[in-house]
């Protein structure tokens, strides 16, 4: 067992790890069916991630192929600030981009989607080839797609908005739950950058986008325009 394993197994909180593992759906048949918790709190995560930044690759997939959730967590977190760090030296950074999608079997619950890959997927292909957003967006597992979505919010904050648009078009009748609201959180961050943008996609898709797509994605418009789209009478 390595120290940083050591050091989560001795914040465990098996009241917490009840809820979590209720929260995150660890069921039989859920979605995040045989995750496992120690009940620690995010912000404790963070800052034992900060102790162990000079982790090897090798010691950081192992903590990705634990059925720990906080192992994996605090893997992510240790694999982001390594990202961060390497600003300037795009080798570095291209391997961390890589050892992730290698690693992505391990980034399966939606939290961990949603703390990094737009942070180190989205930011690394900002001017690199692309491509791989259709892949993943077009995965039977559900994760790949999410991270899909999710990895072109590095686009929106530098308002590039195709991307996001693009992804949404291909996950636009998928059946899961989780997609329609990533989906929809996506175009909403669009939305509040540029309505127009968002309205022009939503006239021609928001008729055939699942409900909680299309709440998600409208949840900044004024009532009136809310309520107008939810009845179909744009």
């Amino acid at each position: 067992m390595l120290p940083i394993q050591k050091e989560l197994q001795s914040l465990t909180n098996p009241e917490k790890a009840i809820i979590l593992q209720h929260f995150f759906k660890t069921g039989h048949g859920e979605y995040g069916e045989g995750d496992i918790f120690l009940g620690i709190q995010v912000p404790h995560v963070r800052t034992i991630s900060k102790k162990y930044l000079n982790l090897s690759y090798q010691e950081i997939s192992i903590l990705l192929n634990s059925k720990i959730h906080e192992e994996r967590l605090v893997a992510l977190l240790i694999l982001i600030e390594k990202f961060n760090k390497s600003r300037k030296d795009n080798k570095e950074r291209r391997r961390i981009y890589e050892f992730y999608l290698s690693q992505r079997a391990g980034i399966n619950n939606w939290d961990l989607v949603d703390l990094s890959a737009d942070k180190i997927v989205g930011e690394f292909i900002f001017n690199e080839d692309k491509s791989i957003l259709r892949d993943l967006a077009r995965s039977k597992n559900l994760w790949e797609r999410r991270i899909a979505i999710v990895s072109t919010f590095a686009f929106i904050r530098r308002k590039r908005f195709g991307e996001t648009l693009a992804i949404s078009e291909i996950l636009i009748n998928d059946t899961h739950d989780l997609i329609h609201k990533a989906v929809g959180w996506m175009l909403r961050e669009v939305g509040k950058r540029d309505q127009e943008i968002l309205e022009i996609f939503l006239k021609t898709h928001y008729n055939s986008m699942p409900r909680t797509m299309l709440r998600y994605s409208i949840e900044k418009f004024p009532q009136d325009k809310r309520k107008a789209y939810l009845k179909g009478e744009i």
